[in-house]
């Protein structure tokens, strides 16, 4: 004798239609718990895996997006090391063209502040590093920044001397004024005639032209890097919607379909109560 219960077909239809709206229910909540509606490949591969992607490079971008705001503090720091180099060459300019007026005493005072200022510009250089890269103190320092992993979108800066005596080498027209201006002993000595002075007057100038270009072209790759970092900002931030809206349950709509399927559950509940009150009535009648 068989002990399978034997199911009318209008009771196993509803007692189905039942099963299925509380899987439904169950699927509601979990979005609701969640606040996904994917939450894993068996529930959709297709967006599931498109989701993964955007967030994997939102998330590339935002390393980069860190890299390139610490660039702007590296290029921003050389930025203002040089506007102070050149603060001090006119410094050092004020000295000499005081100096072609002066005794030689006062010569000899003037050498010796000469040498100190310049002493001083050549500390405030190599202080001026950022996370132990110096971009004003040697023209062999790059700053490196890669944009993208996907792309070879990659920035170099290129570092500058910006020490006295780099700057003023390149312009002296010869070793002995370099060393002049560089070291201003030989003042006290220097005759009544002012070309001397003159000549070591311009070659500041024309380091602080330089200086002034350098400072420029700096401050041109900060306004990029800046740029870059908006775009960075609001790229991330398309990418996570992006995903955003594959995987995210609609609060609304699910809450809605909760309370319909709920509805739906109470009366599949009385038709199934219906369903079996008819076999009942059936076998009411053998009695």
């Amino acid at each position: 004798m068989s002990n399978e219960i034997v199911l009318g077909s209008a009771t196993r239809q509803n007692l189905l239609s039942l099963q299925d709206i509380n899987t439904q229910i169950g699927t509601s909540q979990g979005h609701l718990a969640t606040g996904l509606k994917v939450a894993s490949a068996l529930d959709d591969a297709v967006k599931f895996f498109q989701s993964q992607s955007l967030v994997n490079r939102a998330n590339d971008l935002s390393q980069r997006k860190d890299n390139i705001d610490q660039g702007i503090s590296t290029v921003t720091t050389a930025v203002n090391a040089t506007q102070s180099v050149v603060s001090i060459l006119q410094q050092l300019q004020g000295i000499l063209n005081t100096a072609k007026t002066e005794t030689a005493a006062q010569r000899k005072a003037a050498s010796a502040q000469f040498n100190t200022l310049s002493q001083q510009l050549n500390n405030l250089v190599n202080d001026a590093s950022y996370q132990g890269l110096n971009l004003v103190n040697s023209s062999k320092s790059v700053l490196k920044l890669q944009f993208s992993q996907l792309s070879s979108s990659i920035l170099k800066i290129s570092g500058n001397n910006e020490l006295v005596s780099a700057l003023v080498s390149t312009h002296a027209k010869s070793s002995v004024l370099a060393t002049q201006i560089v070291s201003a002993h030989t003042w006290s000595s220097v005759s009544n005639k002012t070309s001397a002075f003159d000549n070591a007057f311009n070659t500041l100038q024309n380091a602080i032209f330089t200086a002034q270009s350098n400072a420029q072209a700096l401050g041109a790759n900060v306004t990029f890097l800046q740029t870059r970092l908006d775009f960075s900002s609001q790229y991330i931030t398309t990418l996570q919607g992006g995903s955003d809206k594959l995987v995210l349950a609609d609060v609304n709509e699910e809450s809605t379909n909760l309370v319909t399927l709920q509805t739906r559950q109470q009366l599949a509940i009385q038709s199934l109560s219906i369903a079996t009150q008819s076999e009942q009535a059936v076998l009411r009648l053998f009695h």
